[in-house]
Parts: structure tokens; C-alpha cells; sequence
């Protein structure tokens, strides 16, 4: 039995789930794992069918306008799929079909159900008119130029057609462009896509047209609203109108042909070049599928049978522990080299120890590791083994410094807090600040870093400004191109912003919004020592944790006289001149995702035209500027009534091409 609250909590689970999957493109939990809770949910509701909001997800189709878009009504519903996941779910289906048809001979139509993203497109007499996503499945956002940038997307269709017709399809990212696009972004130490859908989600809605092109998106077409008599003849006629179509198509008329078609699927999943996550199963008969219609938000005549997330067996060797630079102690599981999903694995997160506790993961245990939806490979069960070392103790000491370790109880974290003394915690605050979204020093990578330290000379921030070229010299591989490079790049650092310093020291909760405001308040870093946490707290956005960890940073010996040894190394602040523009002054922008330009460049643009920067978000925020991958911002934003403003948006505003 469950309560009202039981139900609340399990709508607000699901729905966070919701977001990180389709909004923040950064799924927990696999799809199985997320159909369990909605199962969960409509079991709850048919015993208290009273309880049933307009906001439960079994109420409409999961997939959230992104808001940032015209929004267009689709000619007919576009639905969404029950999942299955058995050969015994598949029956059950069908019978509920012989059952809805009564004595009718069947056949099915068997599809590859592709990892994209739904979408419909419009032709007028022949011509490509209008593209939109599934939305809320009623009404869509409307991504017409966007989509017009996909290659393969028919612009002219051929032959007879209808004047008007509007056909449905994925947008998918084929795994050759997915693997460039990654690439390219661990190239300039950007965040990696978790997968191709979400990188295709990202490209398809949160860029400009001319950065769409570029992603080698590809669309592929399973329906249109033509008279036809059989699902197998839309497949026919849109192959003759010029659409791509899906490969493996097939009509079967009995159960053993079915499962011998999702078989042949299985085998052939891992040579195809794009991901499926399973096979679509329809009634082929179109009138069959009107008698049928729909219950809520599925279609009573298709499901999909989905496949279980690719998985392997490997050994655990070790659980390390990293150190990270706010001190956050990670154990990860060091693994015998496995292949798995296109590549080889030999380490994989257990995220926090309450889930190695969970899990049960002891040294010399077999697991099974997976990758899913995420790049980082994680493990998701331990197997039954004949003998067992000791369970695995979370560490009682810092593995770097020795420290006792901390605990907080509103974390699952655990923590060094020997932040002055721990030299991994230095280190990694080091590569931090010279990151791209530090101080930006070019030729600065992790390795070089490592490898100063490791020579003595470079120990904090300011000992790189300190850096001779004989020093650089020393670095092994570097000859006097490299050399001459990073002195050059170390130099352009010492002219940068007051918020970009200040950002790239790695406070603890201090992002580049917030290291704004406060230089906004303050024009010389040296006004900060000492301050007490009132002084901080008048600062808009700033709250109780971030005002903590200021008051403690500026009031460190250590900490000031650091910054002092940068400031006599030359360190000059920059304060771009600010020209009061209608359009910015006064007005209050968060930024949120992956944006093609630095938040620091971003936010300096803005300002220099009037504007308020902030890291957090409220209902006096006027404007929120997405990125790619954007977080729980864009749904609060949504919520809250603040204008989006994409990049290509925000170009516009500022009646200006580039960020440069």
C-alpha cells in the first residue's frame, strides 16, 4: 500500500529522471531502470486513480518542449512507444491486439527502432516546408532551419505526391561523426557527449543552422500521413518519394519469424553504423491500427522491444581512490582489460562508497560492467564467486596527504580537507586554473603540468608566472617552439579579466557568475582579504555556502600572500569599458551548458554592454543563454517565466557574427 506522499515523491523521481534524459542530456539510470518506476507509477494510479494529476508522465508523451523555439501544432499526435523488454511481454502484446481484432489473420511490421530523436516534417506541393520535434506530442518546437541542414533530408521530394504531407522520423548522429565530434572536443578539453543521441539532441536544438551542418546529423523516415493500406506500403512509398528509409524491414505473420527477425537484429546491432536500442513491432494493417487506436499516450497496435544495455564481464584488480580538486575522494575500480561497446576497458567509477557498498564490489570479484547511455563505463552488479576477500573499507586517511578524511552529513561525499597540504588536490587545482575554463594558457595541458611539478618548479598558480625558459626547457619533449609557446601563453595570462582570476583559483561554489558579480562590487582582488561573510552576502546570488567559503579563502595567510607573488609577477586586470546599450542595461543573464565561446568572454561581452552576470537563477533573472547540454536551468527557467536565449539568439541581440 502506498501513501499520497509515496506517489508525489515517485512523480518528482520520475520526472528528474525526465530531465536529465531528454533536457540535460545526462542519464542515470538506464531505460529499463526508468520504465520499472513508470510501472511503478501506474500501478499506484489504478489503485487510487483520484490521484492522477495532468502532470503525470502517464499522461503525455516525455519529451519536454525545450522552450527556446516557435512551438507548432503537429497535423495528428505523434505517440510514444510502450516498451518491452521479454519475449513474454511481446506475447502478452499481441494477444491484447487478437483480442482488440478479434478473429482476424495479423501480420506485423518489424523495424529497427533507431536512437535519435522524433520528428516531423511538412511538404508543400513537393517542397520541404516545416520540421518540428515531438514535444509534448500534441505540439512540437520548430526546428525548420535546423533540420534543413541535414544531408540526407529531402528538400525536392519525386514523382506524384500530395500537395500537401507530413512524414515522421528520427534525427540520429551515425557513431563515425559522434566519434569526430568527441574527438574534437577532448581536443580542447571540452565535456564529451555521453552518446550520440544526446549529441544529436544538442546539435538539432541548441546551435544555429550553420554549427548544425557541420555535425553530420542524418535523418531516417518510418511513417507519412498518405493513404496507404499497410505500414510495409509507407516504407514502400517513401523509398519511391526520395526519403531514406530504415534498413531490415520486414512483414512477419507468425511469432517464430518475429523473434527470429529480433535475433538476427541482436547479432547484427554491433556492425551497424549508427546505435538502435531494439526492434519496433506494428500492426502492418492501417485500419487495423485506427480500431485499435490508442490508450493515453500509446498506441494500442506497436510496441518496442528493447534491448538490454551492452554489458561485459571483467575482474576487479584494485578500487583506487582520485583525488579531486575540492578534495572529493572517488574509489574506481581498476578492471582486467575488457572489450566493450567499440572499446577497451580497464577502469570504471563506483561513483561514491555508499554504491560500492551497495554493490558489494570486493577486490578479485568479477562484475559486470556497462556503458549504456554514458561514456564512462560503470559497474552495475557483482557475480556470484566460489571465494571472497574482505568487504571494501572506504578509506580512513587521504591517499595522497595522509589527512583523515572527513564526512559531512548532508553529502554522500567524502572528503580531504587538507586543501593547502594535499598534493593531489594541488595538482589538480593547478591544471584547473590553467584549463580553458581558468586562466587559459595555451601549451598547458595536464601532462606538461605534471611534469613541472615533477621538477620542482612550478608548486601554486603563481610559480608559473615565474617560469624561465631554461626551466621550460627541462620539460622532456619540449624543444624551443614548445618552449617559446607556453611562456608566450603564461605571458597573455597576466592580462586578464578580475572574475577570470578569480575564477580560476577553484573556490569552492564560486563559477564565473558569481566571480562577476563580485568584481563588479570590488575592483582590485586585494579589497577581498579579509572581508567578513555579511560583506559577501550583499553581493546578488551570492547565499550562505558560497559567502563561507570566500570568507575562508580571502582570510588565508597562504591564500593572500599567493596573490600577492601574482600580482608582482605582473598580473594586470582588465576592465572593459561599459557602454550602456537599452537591450542589456540593467538586465540580469545566467549561462548554462557548453557554450562555443568561455563564459569568461561570454560574461565580459555582456557586461561591457550593461548587463548583470549571475551564476544562479531566479524568477528576477531575466534572460538564461543555452548552451549545449544545458542543466536543471533550463526546465527552472522554463518554469519560471525567463526568456532562453540560445547563442545564435543572443548574436542577434548583440548585433554581432561572433563572440570574438
Amino acid at each position: 500500500m502506498s501513501s499520497k506522499d509515496d506517489y508525489d515523491r515517485l512523480l518528482e523521481e520520475i520526472w528528474r529522471h525526465n530531465r536529465l534524459y531528454y533536457i540535460d542530456n545526462r542519464p542515470e539510470i538506464s531505460d529499463q531502470e526508468f520504465d520499472f518506476l513508470l510501472k511503478k507509477l501506474e500501478a499506484i494510479e489504478k489503485e487510487h486513480p483520484d490521484w492522477i494529476s495532468a502532470e503525470s508522465p502517464t499522461q503525455r508523451v516525455m519529451e519536454a518542449l525545450v522552450g527556446n523555439f516557435p512551438v507548432v501544432q503537429h497535423t495528428k499526435p505523434m505517440l510514444s512507444l510502450q516498451n518491452t523488454y521479454s519475449k513474454e511481454e511481446v506475447i502478452a502484446f499481441i494477444d491484447r491486439v487478437k483480442k482488440g481484432l478479434g478473429d482476424v489473420k495479423l501480420s506485423f511490421c518489424l523495424e529497427l527502432k533507431m536512437d535519435g530523436i522524433a520528428f516531423a516534417a511538412r511538404y508543400e506541393k513537393g517542397k520541404y516546408a516545416l520540421g518540428a520535434t515531438r514535444g509534448d506530442g500534441k505540439m512540437g518546437d520548430e526546428i525548420t532551419n535546423n533540420l534543413r541542414t541535414v544531408e540526407n533530408l529531402p528538400l525536392r521530394l519525386e514523382g506524384d505526391v500530395p500537395d500537401v504531407i507530413e512524414v515522421r522520423g528520427e534525427v540520429y548522429m551515425p557513431l563515425a561523426a559522434f566519434d569526430r565530434l568527441n574527438e574534437e572536443r577532448k581536443k580542447h578539453e571540452e565535456a564529451l557527449w555521453a552518446n550520440p543521441r544526446n549529441a544529436a539532441s544538442g546539435s538539432l536544438k541548441l546551435l544555429d543552422p550553420k554549427e548544425v551542418a557541420k555535425r553530420g546529423l542524418r535523418v531516417v523516415f518510418y511513417t507519412a500521413l498518405v493513404p496507404c493500406k499497410t505500414q510495409e506500403e509507407i516504407h514502400h512509398w517513401l523509398k519511391k518519394a526520395g526519403f531514406p528509409t530504415l534498413p531490415m524491414i520486414k512483414t512477419v505473420d507468425n511469432i517464430d519469424d518475429l523473434f527470429a527477425f529480433i535475433d538476427e537484429v541482436q547479432q547484427a546491432r554491433a556492425t551497424l553504423p549508427f546505435e538502435i536500442d531494439g526492434v519496433v513491432i506494428k500492426v502492418n494493417s492501417l485500419k487495423a491500427q485506427e480500431e485499435l487506436g490508442a490508450a493515453g499516450k500509446n498506441p494500442r497496435w506497436a510496441v518496442a522491444y528493447k534491448f538490454q544495455a551492452e554489458q561485459a564481464k571483467a575482474r576487479v584488480l584494485a578500487i583506487v581512490i582520485q583525488v579531486g580538486r575540492t578534495g572529493v575522494l572517488t574509489p574506481v575500480a581498476e578492471l582486467t582489460p575488457t572489450h566493450l561497446a567499440g572499446s577497451t576497458i580497464s577502469r570504471a567509477t563506483l561513483h561514491n562508497k555508499d554504491e560500492v557498498q551497495r554493490l558489494d564490489v570486493r577486490l578479485g570479484d568479477e562484475v559486470i560492467i556497462e556503458k549504456g547511455g554514458d561514456v564512462i563505463p560503470k559497474v552495475v552488479a557483482t557475480l556470484p564467486q566460489e571465494y571472497r576477500n574482505k568487504p571494501w573499507a572506504p578509506p580512513t586517511h587521504c591517499p595522497s596527504c595522509g589527512t583523515p578524511i572527513e564526512e559531512h552529513p548532508d553529502e554522500v561525499a567524502i572528503r580531504c580537507p587538507n586543501s593547502e597540504g594535499c598534493p593531489e588536490q594541488r595538482f589538480r587545482r593547478l591544471v584547473f586554473f590553467a584549463s580553458k575554463q581558468g586562466m587559459d594558457i595555451e601549451g598547458l595541458g595536464e601532462k606538461v603540468m605534471e611534469k613541472l611539478m615533477g621538477l620542482g618548479f612550478v608548486r601554486e598558480p603563481a610559480d608559473l608566472f615565474y617560469l624561465t625558459a631554461e626551466q621550460a626547457a627541462q620539460v622532456e619533449g619540449f624543444k624551443e617552439k614548445s618552449v617559446q609557446n607556453l611562456l608566450k601563453g603564461i605571458e597573455s595570462a597576466k592580462k586578464v579579466s578580475f572574475a577570470r582570476l578569480l575564477h580560476s583559483l577553484g573556490i569552492r561554489h564560486v563559477g564565473i557568475g558569481t566571480a562577476d558579480a563580485i568584481s563588479t562590487k570590488w575592483r582590485d582582488i586585494k579589497d577581498l582579504f579579509g572581508l567578513n561573510k555579511e560583506a559577501f552576502l550583499t553581493v546578488e546570488g551570492i547565499g550562505d555556502k558560497v559567502a563561507d567559503a570566500l570568507t575562508a579563502y580571502f582570510a588565508s595567510p597562504t591564500h593572500q600572500k599567493e596573490i600577492e607573488r601574482m600580482l608582482q609577477a605582473g598580473l594586470e586586470f582588465t576592465q572593459a569599458a561599459v557602454v550602456e546599450d537599452p537591450n542589456f542595461a540593467g538586465k540580469t543573464f545566467v549561462l548554462t551548458g557548453t557554450l562555443s565561446a568561455s563564459r569568461e568572454k561570454m560574461a565580459t561581452l555582456l557586461q561591457s554592454r550593461g548587463a548583470k552576470v549571475s551564476d544562479t537563477l531566479s524568477k528576477k533573472t531575466n534572460f538564461l543563454v543555452v548552451g549545449e547540454s544545458p542543466g536543471s536551468k533550463l526546465e527552472k527557467a522554463t518554469r519560471f517565466g525567463v526568456s532562453i536565449l540560445t547563442e545564435s539568439d543572443l548574436l542577434k541581440l548583440l548585433d554581432q557574427t561572433s563572440f570574438e
